[in-house]
């Protein structure tokens, strides 16, 4: 197994997003996250939180995206590539079934989950992982490719 060789400079971002939002990303079925901002296109490490989100698990879409699934927090569980940012226009209907009106919905693509999680505090908005973090997490991805 080669080590990737990953572009120097600021090219990736952690987002923190609550379970089990996260692991619906995972499941391929969730491909937008609603964010109270605009976020740029660009690679981001997808961090499940220490937090659940209680509620969302008694939701019928939720609970059929995840089921079986282990909800994993305080952890970097995946990478994504954000390809647009967008708001639904007033009055018409949501870009997809998990969009919230008056959100940013946060286009994910190219999503790839990990094998093992990698433990890590992450923070609101967007965060610059570590370099030890990234070699962490491309470790378990031998052929990906920015």
């Amino acid at each position: 197994m080669s080590a990737v060789t990953l572009p120097e400079g600021d090219w990736i971002r952690g987002i923190s997003i609550r379970q089990p939002w996260t692991t619906a990303i995972l499941t391929g079925a969730k491909t937008i996250e609603n964010r109270p901002r605009p976020w740029r296109p660009g690679w981001v490490l997808l961090h499940a939180s220490q937090q659940i989100d209680r509620p969302a698990l008694r939701l019928p879409l939720v609970a059929r995206t995840i089921r079986g699934r282990e909800l994993v927090t305080g952890a970097v569980v995946g990478v994504a590539r954000i390809t647009d940012c967008h708001q639904d226009p007033d009055g018409s209907p949501p870009c997809t079934q998990w969009a919230q009106a008056d959100a940013w919905h946060v286009v994910l693509a190219d999503v790839q989950e990990l094998a093992l999680p990698v433990p890590v505090g992450g923070q609101l908005g967007p965060w610059k992982p570590t370099p030890d973090l990234l070699k962490q997490v491309f470790q378990q991805l031998p052929g990906f490719r920015p």
